[in-house]
């Protein structure tokens, strides 16, 4: 199976088919993890890397360790264009946050889908989007992202 594209403007944002996403614009790629029976590693699409442009700062407000819900708060990002809360993609147990993000979480800038990765979590993964209904849930934002992105250039 073959990556997927979606458009943003003259933009391309690569969708690998060879993991899943969450709506808050994380994907999540299953992952062996010894302690837990279902794990995935999550991080930036690069739907989300182009929003934001140049990450320079992040921080995490929860252990690694701590039971999670779909939607917690569990850090913040700061980038060239935008400050922002992060919260958990899915419930699950956060296993492991990628350490050298914390010293410089520019990898997530280069290399979004590999070294950029952001944390692990042990998760049924349930609510996470095929590759396919990731593009189709950004085809229903996308209008509403441009008028938001315009809103804050006026």
């Amino acid at each position: 199976m073959s990556d997927l594209v979606f458009m943003m403007g003259e933009y391309e944002a690569v969708i690998p088919s060879d993991r899943r996403y969450a709506r808050n614009h994380m994907w999540a790629k299953p992952h062996n993890d010894s302690e837990f029976r279902f794990g995935f590693r999550f991080g930036f699409t690069a739907y989300a890397v182009r929003l934001l442009q140049d990450v320079y700062f992040l921080d995490w407000t929860v252990d690694e360790g701590a039971a999670l819900n779909e939607r917690q708060q569990i850090g913040a990002i700061e980038s060239k264009k935008a400050e922002s809360d992060l919260f958990s993609p899915v419930g699950g147990v956060l296993s492991a946050f990628n350490a050298e993000l914390l010293s410089d979480p520019s990898a997530i800038n280069v290399d979004k889908y590999e070294q950029g990765w952001l944390f692990d979590m042990a998760s049924d993964g349930e609510s996470l989007l095929s590759p396919e209904g990731y593009v189709k849930h950004l085809e229903s934002v996308w209008e509403v992202t441009q008028r938001t992105i315009k809103g804050q250039l006026s």
